[in-house]
């Protein structure tokens, strides 16, 4: 073998040796990364993935009447006043007779989203539908016969709703969580008026979230500073003041507020007492109970990014600009608030996020009329068992999340958002 032939040999070996030494270095690093991985597909991904399905999934029917499902499908009405043809009559008196009393309910219900009152002739029609006739396979019996039972069966706007309900996947949800809704024709249309109320929701929580982000970054902005650079003992001090609000329970601190806030309540006996007040003054269960006990709750996620800012900010920064000739303003302005704005944004990005989620701190201190889109999205989880709609909300509210972010992002900047710049 020539000097060169072992040379190349020395080289591929080498080479060799080093591609196997990454692939072992890649394969430790994914198994230490694995458990994170899998966290986040269970905690995260997936749960997101389930909302996106339940959003749009439609079931209800394909379950309790798949034939006459199928054939609503494969309907092509020329106008809004068209019936079916015949054999969907006949297929859905079989089919519906013969059906679990449960799956029918489930369509029952599902129906009643289309059209009010779709459940009570369903129901109805099923008590009534003992026996089925004979001769319901001629011309037009089937439909009679449901005529007989109800009139409303021979309205087109009933038959072209459970056409609407019949495919495995609907956009009726989601469309319904922007107050929008798919007629008969098919075109996608502004929902009755009576029904749009979903965006006013949707306009009320990111206020209520943009007030009380906007306030804590007044009242923490000075806290945070203040903790910075008080003497230690005081700085301790602020420090579990506030922090003490994490280690409460939330219902503990909400039922606190209530007692505070109410007609007879300390702050009113205390503002009466001064003489500041004649009446009570209506502090709970309204709007200004819901930003006072808000802020209150969200003031920590605030501070907390500031103060870890500001306390990697030399001193004598601020002394350079103003010996310098800076003024105080100029310096803090031009020097100070920059630096603390990673922090700044960090805080509010947090804070508008918890704050437009909330669900307990709202529904036990506002009114009816200042309830936020986490109230409905319970309601419909927990109360109706309309798993779509909250789906819906679920994922209006979660957009809106994501926007915020990126636009916080494209002002401040991913890396100074994480604390890595």
């Amino acid at each position: 073998m020539t000097l060169t032939d072992r040379d190349g040999t020395e080289t591929r070996a080498i080479r060799h040796a080093w591609d196997r030494a990454g692939k072992r270095r890649r394969a430790t690093s994914l198994l230490l990364v694995a458990p994170l991985l899998v966290y986040v597909l269970l905690a995260f991904m997936l749960p997101i993935g389930m909302m996106l399905y339940k959003a749009v999934e439609n079931v209800e029917l394909l379950k309790a009447v798949p034939q006459t499902a199928a054939a609503l499908s494969r309907w092509t009405p020329q106008d809004q006043g068209e019936l079916p043809p015949d054999a969907v009559f006949t297929t859905f008196l079989q089919e519906v007779s013969a059906a679990p009393r449960n799956l029918v309910g489930e369509a029952a219900r599902r129906l009643n989203y289309e059209v009010s009152g779709y459940r009570t002739l369903l129901t109805s029609t099923i008590r009534k539908l003992r026996t089925l006739p004979d001769g319901l396979a001629e011309e037009g019996a089937a439909r009679r016969f449901l005529a007989d039972i109800d009139k409303r069966w021979e309205e087109p706007g009933y038959w072209h709703a459970m056409k609407r309900a019949s495919p495995a996947y609907t956009p009726y949800y989601m469309l319904a969580a922007v107050d929008l809704a798919v007629d008969d024709t098919g075109r996608i249309v502004q929902a009755p008026e009576e029904q749009r109320t979903y965006i006013d929701i949707l306009l009320r929580t990111l206020k209520t979230a943009a007030v009380v982000t906007a306030a804590c970054v007044l009242l923490g902005y000075p806290l945070a500073n203040l903790m910075v650079v008080a003497p230690r003992p005081f700085s301790i001090a602020l420090i579990i003041a506030v922090m003490l609000p994490f280690w409460t329970s939330l219902l503990a601190r909400t039922s606190a507020w209530i007692v505070l806030l109410q007609r007879e309540g300390l702050v009113n006996s205390l503002l009466g007492s001064l003489g500041l007040i004649r009446e009570p003054l209506e502090l709970i269960f309204n709007t200004t109970g819901l930003y006072i006990v808000m802020i209150h709750m969200m003031l920590p996620f605030m501070v907390l990014p500031l103060y870890s800012t500001m306390k990697g900010i030399p001193s004598h920064f601020m002394k350079a600009s103003a010996s310098l000739g800076a003024h105080p303003v100029r310096g803090f302005l031009n020097v100070y608030l920059p630096m603390t704005l990673p922090g700044v944004g960090a805080g509010v990005l947090l804070t508008f996020i918890v704050t437009a989620g909330y669900y307990i701190t709202p529904s036990l201190v506002a009114s009816a009329r200042d309830q936020m889109i986490g109230y409905f999205i319970a309601f419909f989880a927990n109360t109706t068992i309309n798993w779509g709609m909250a789906s819906a909300l679920g994922i209006i509210l979660l957009v809106c999340t994501v926007v915020v972010y990126f636009l916080a992002a494209r002002t401040v900047g991913v890396r100074q958002l994480a604390g890595l710049k």
